[in-house]
């Protein structure tokens, strides 16, 4: 039996191009625009307090997803574990993000430059000297915010986790309850 999946979520998922009409119009109406970006690959609860931290920057939470082919560049070649349009997806459901585009690109810039987002965040394990558009995002009168993460949580850690249980109980019975 198939779901229905609530198209109002779907809707979150924007094509840049259409973002930035979007975003113009709530800009234009008085709204703060806050952006963030990574991977987001199997959502965890550092993700989910760092995205409500972000949103409560703003009016509006925009977030750029790193499509796989980008996420393969910047992590490691077997990653990322869940699909692209997946992790969209778990992003469109949660309640603190408006809009997520996906971009192929290494970084954001492309991302920052066309939407100039008033609030720009990452996690306070960047330095702002190093955060990508942070410049661009000053340049236009806006700020930079640096979020807390949440300690030991990790996607990473996460997968480690599982492999190192899995391979504790020799490679049995980890799904047995699936």
């Amino acid at each position: 039996m198939f779901l229905l999946v609530n198209t109002n979520m779907l809707s979150k998922i924007v094509k840049l191009k259409d973002l930035v009409q979007k975003i113009s119009t709530l800009r234009e109406s008085g709204r703060t625009i806050v952006f963030t970006n990574g991977c987001f690959d199997i959502l965890h609860v550092g993700h989910v307090r760092y995205l409500a931290a972000a949103r409560s920057e703003g009016d509006v939470l925009v977030v750029g997803l790193n499509s796989d082919e980008s996420a393969r560049s910047i992590k490691q070649e077997n990653r990322p574990i869940v699909s692209q349009d997946q992790r969209a997806e778990v992003l469109a459901g949660l309640e603190c993000v408006d809009y997520i585009t996906v971009f192929n690109e290494q970084d954001p810039l492309k991302l920052i430059q066309a939407l100039k987002p008033d609030v720009l965040v990452k996690g306070a394990d960047w330095k702002e000297e190093d955060i990508i558009g942070a410049d661009v995002v000053k340049a236009g009168g806006g700020k930079v915010v640096r979020v807390d993460v949440v300690p030991d949580i990790s996607t990473s850690r996460i997968i480690q986790r599982i492999v190192k249980r899995h391979q504790h109980m020799g490679g049995k019975g980890l799904w047995s309850e699936y």
